[in-house]
């Protein structure tokens, strides 16, 4: 089993931790943050009873409702709470800004909300059966690719190309001559 050791804080949170790998395993990812977990577990849950609800009306705005959590946890896992007041913003714009990567997903849902309304209110043609079925499968991918997400060490930033070294192709530095190409 390696050793975990903390880093100075001001690095980024997948370089936060250093890890030494006796036994030539990648490092486990980051845990997903309290909040996050717990909102990505409502989610789940409101899948589940998406899934059972009888009315497609009931299905459609209790799987909406499930993604909606699902946002929320990616929202919680990438965000700190700002102070001041603000005028509110959709959950669907917040994501599309924090998760670049749940864009499409976000436009998707976005769309869906007014139907969503409609279906809560009880408007006997709102969904169809066909419409809340598409909606859970939907839902269930969303979630499913948040979860991903939210357990994968982000990506580290390229390193920019340095131009110019100590040392060229087919010169050395600072023997006053360009290389030939």
């Amino acid at each position: 089993m390696g050793a975990l050791r903390a880093m100075p804080y001001d690095r980024p949170s997948y370089e936060r931790l250093a890890y030494d790998r006796s036994d030539g395993q990648l490092p486990l990812p980051p845990p997903v943050p309290a909040a996050a977990a717990g909102l990505l577990d409502q989610a789940r849950r409101g899948l589940i009873e998406a899934a059972a609800a009888t009315d497609p009306r009931e299905r459609y705005a209790t799987a909406h409702l499930a993604a909606l959590r699902g946002a929320a946890a990616m929202l919680a896992a990438r965000t700190r709470p700002e102070s001041g007041r603000r005028r509110p913003r959709s959950a669907w714009v917040l994501l599309g800004e924090v998760a670049p990567e749940m864009g499409e997903w976000a436009t998707f849902f976005a769309a869906g909300a007014a139907k969503r309304a409609a279906a809560e209110a009880g408007l006997s043609h709102a969904v169809t059966e066909r419409e809340a079925d598409d909606l859970v499968r939907d839902v269930e991918a969303f979630l499913g690719v948040l979860e991903t997400g939210l357990t994968q060490l982000p990506e580290p930033a390229p390193r920019p190309r340095v131009v110019g070294g100590t040392a060229h192709r087919g010169g050395v530095s600072g023997s006053g001559t360009r290389p030939r190409r």
